[in-house]
């Protein structure tokens, strides 16, 4: 890592308090987090809900930090400090700093829906040709953003990096930070409207990013969404466009599942047609891997190398990967959710046999309309051939006044998590498939352990 102490009191302006000797001190690490410390690394304290990492100093340099940072002077006699108006603000300088230093290109992957999907899935494909560093599960925000590029090492080749926001303005210091070669914008949904407003200001919001693209910069956006299909270029160039339309650069066609779990299709570009199979369940897994196929032609990948990394991807937990007990099948899709996203998860539900069962939650940050939003779901469902819809929260009850024209789907509703957990054992029958999607912050995933222990459950 080329990046020294000196370096640091450079990028953040800050006040350098300890040895001399130590500003040339090459930084072996950088983090946030006291239990990361090893010899050499740099510990910026922030100051969390839950903590504060000012209070971590000494034990950190006592590790074996060559210094910290700090918002307020430290004694000691152990290492450096350098002291800050704003450790946030110092760990973003750092890592724009750290950034310009890097010669190996990179990939920002941004959108309302499958960002992470979609960045897991364009460093596979990548992966098969270069030395990836990727984003981390889905820190994607002005924290975990740069934490991530401080991560980057002289032998990574190629780095993808997810980009996630909520508000306007928050896009341009992503893209300062990170200055991303190639942009990938997966859709422009209906997220975080309350402060997004409507999708216009989603695109409007999201779209800060192509302004931090070099000159020479690619934008690879979905073509088959509005308003995103509708971008004339991108800094005076077109965009590569991707989806099911044949008139795109990149469509694909010949979707069929492969049982409940697979898919395959047909990938096309400029004359080139590949054949890729989808260990991954959902019609959404296309886009996925049409965005990584394209950024993969970008690199000089092969048609053999792009259809190797798009067939090494599985879904995850949280993102519906299923999870089989003795007598249940369980989508776990409960890291997030938005109505594009549930109507998705809707649909790789559909194609199980059996009796399917969804469990859906409040889903947040959807403004005004978002009761509209929800019942949309609902409405979505119905005829979707569910057997049971089980809600929870005073939002996900207008999924099922949306879902009450169907006199054939059961609908139970309940307030709580709790309410419902007591409730399980009348509710599910063995070789039941079970459907499980709200916001992250309905922390549904403490359902499954319930889901998994239920026993001797009625046919």
């Amino acid at each position: 890592m080329e990046l020294t102490l000196e370096h640091v009191c450079k990028a953040c302006h800050g006040e350098y308090h300890g040895d001399p000797s130590l500003l040339q001190k090459q930084i072996e690490n950088v983090t946030t987090d006291s239990r990361q410390v090893i010899k050499g690394s740099l510990f910026i304290a922030l100051k969390g809900a839950r903590a504060d990492g000012h209070d971590f100093i000494e034990s950190c340099l006592a590790a074996g930090a060559y210094c910290c940072l700090s918002e307020r002077p430290v004694q000691t006699d152990k290492g450096a400090v350098i002291v800050v108006d704003s450790t946030f603000q110092a760990l973003r300088d750092i890592a724009a700093y750290y950034r310009k230093t890097l010669k190996i290109p990179v990939i920002g992957i941004t959108g309302s829906v499958g960002k992470t999907g979609t960045k897991d899935m364009v460093a596979s494909v990548l992966s098969q040709k270069y030395k990836v560093h990727k984003t981390e599960k889905n820190y994607n925000n002005d924290i975990g953003l740069p934490q991530t590029i401080l991560k980057i090492r002289p032998e990574h080749e190629i780095a993808v990096l997810e980009m996630g926001i909520n508000h306007f303005g928050e896009m341009r210091v992503l893209g300062e930070i990170a200055r991303p070669d190639v942009v990938v914008m997966t859709n422009v949904g209906p997220c975080h409207l309350e402060n997004l407003i409507d999708l216009q200001g989603v695109l409007k919001a999201k779209s800060e990013v192509f302004d931090t693209m070099p000159p020479e910069g690619t934008a690879i956006l979905n073509g088959d969404e509005p308003p995103l299909c509708e971008v004339p270029s991108v800094n005076g160039k077109p965009p590569v466009f991707f989806g099911f339309k044949s008139s795109l650069d990149w469509y694909a066609d010949q979707y069929r599942p492969l049982g409940t779990e697979d898919a395959a299709c047909v990938l096309h570009h400029e004359g080139h047609a590949i054949p890729v199979t989808l260990h991954a369940p959902g019609r959404h897994m296309v886009y996925h891997a049409l965005a990584a196929a394209a950024v993969g032609h970008r690199f000089g990948l092969s048609d053999a190398q792009i259809a190797e990394g798009i067939s090494a991807i599985r879904p995850e937990n949280g993102r519906n990967g299923l999870i089989r007990t003795g007598s249940l099948a369980i989508i776990d899709s409960c890291y997030n959710a938005n109505p594009v996203s549930m109507k998705g998860a809707v649909d790789i539900l559909s194609v199980y046999p059996g009796r399917k069962v969804c469990i859906l939650g409040d889903m947040f940050e959807l403004g005004d309309d978002s009761k509209a939003l929800h019942y949309s779901v609902g409405q979505y469902i119905a005829g979707k051939q569910i057997d049971l819809l089980i809600t929870i929260g005073d939002l996900a009850k207008e999924i099922a006044r949306g879902a009450s024209a169907d006199t054939a789907l059961q609908i139970q509703s309940y307030q709580t998590k709790e309410a419902l957990i007591k409730a399980l054992p009348l509710l599910i029958r063995a070789k039941d498939t079970i459907l499980l999607k709200a916001s992250h912050g309905m922390h549904f995933e403490e359902i499954i352990p319930y889901l998994q222990s239920a026993p001797h459950l009625p046919q």
